[in-house]
């Protein structure tokens, strides 16, 4: 009985020490929310979650479902790797900058005329949100701009937030605005509640349409373009850098796959890696969405094995992919057209 018991309090005390261990809301917003939202909820690429407006307006259930399915297309990834008990968690430390009482929606559908919505969204809404409601472009975030001011307006057509945001939610929404951004109330424009019921009739039978091709993701074929040279390494290298120039990007360097990370006499000269840039092609990407500047400059690698040269980069099409962001599907083809040109030049 005693040897019995002291195992129940060894137990008792091993999952005290793991649920110690768990990490906590701040701690998983910190790591998966802050990069974008900001560290204390004050926005930037994403919504700024603390704003008060956004804490009066929204749910605990739309964050969870925010949480679990993203905005596909759009900058918010969804979160599907997350535990039900660390969504809420994250829930739970995103509530902690709410001031007033947490707000509920019931799941009623709202009815009304679709066809006078959409008229009104033509007059009222398509300058912010966008012609179709696919959302403003760029992540609201450059170089010279603040990571506190209000955010870019959302993508209403997408089913991360259609399937988030209830009928009532919606209509509360456009009712009251959203202070601190440029989202008014529609009631002080002027429009009747029976307007706004017919605006979001015609918002909700988006969940109907097609999403348009701004929201569709590129494919990538292949997340890494490979081609073999008939050349030795040297020559490929340099047959690289004629083709660089070639398709209008300029030269920037040539090191070893190990340059920096160990002493040089033991680099491998057979791993190298060609650096290139365009300005016009950069400022587009780093306009549209800031994180690119993780893959810049370009480059291309060359490796020689086995008396073997192959020539590979990463598909810029997994970008758009990566950063689960639409508007950098057209510069995306753009550049892989780019990088299998420059490839298959420098090794005909």
């Amino acid at each position: 009985m005693l040897l019995r018991s002291i195992a129940l309090l060894l137990l008792a005390g091993l999952g005290a020490a793991a649920h110690a261990a768990a990490p906590g809301g701040a701690q998983l917003y910190a790591r998966n929310c802050a990069s974008c939202h900001g560290v204390k909820g004050d926005g930037g690429i994403g919504v700024p979650l603390a704003l008060p407006s956004f804490q009066a307006g929204i749910s605990d259930d739309y964050l969870r479902q925010t949480i679990r399915h993203g905005r596909p297309g759009r900058v918010m990834p969804a979160f599907p790797s997350l535990g039900a008990e660390e969504v809420e968690a994250i829930v739970r430390h995103v509530r902690s900058w709410n001031k007033g009482p947490a707000v509920a929606y019931s799941p009623a559908s709202i009815v009304g005329d679709p066809v006078h919505g959409k008229q009104l969204f033509g007059k009222y809404c398509v300058a912010c949100h966008g012609a179709n409601g696919e959302g403003a472009k760029g992540t609201g975030v450059t170089f010279s701009r603040p990571r506190d001011l209000p955010i870019m307006a959302p993508a209403l057509h997408n089913p991360g937030f259609l399937a988030a945001a209830p009928d009532a939610m919606i209509k509360a929404t456009l009712m009251n605005g959203r202070e601190g951004t440029p989202m008014q109330s529609y009631l002080k424009l002027g429009l009747k509640e029976k307007d706004i019921d017919d605006l979001v009739s015609y918002v909700r039978s988006f969940e109907t349409q097609p999403l348009g091709s701004s929201a569709a993701m590129v494919e990538a074929e292949t997340p890494v373009i490979i081609r073999e040279s008939p050349y030795d390494l040297n020559t490929t290298v340099e047959r690289v850098k004629t083709a660089v120039t070639t398709h209008n990007f300029f030269y920037g360097r040539v090191q070893t796959l190990e340059y920096g990370m160990t002493p040089p006499a033991s680099e491998n000269p057979k791993q190298v890696i060609v650096y290139f840039c365009n300005i016009s092609l950069l400022n587009q990407a780093l306009a549209i969405d800031p994180r690119v500047g993780m893959f810049l400059p370009c480059r291309v690698s060359i490796f020689e094995k086995n008396g073997k040269v192959q020539v590979m980069s990463v598909n810029p099409k997994v970008l758009s992919r990566l950063f689960n962001n639409s508007e950098l599907n057209q510069l995306c083809e753009q550049l892989e057209q780019s990088y299998t040109a420059i490839m298959e030049e420098a090794t005909l």
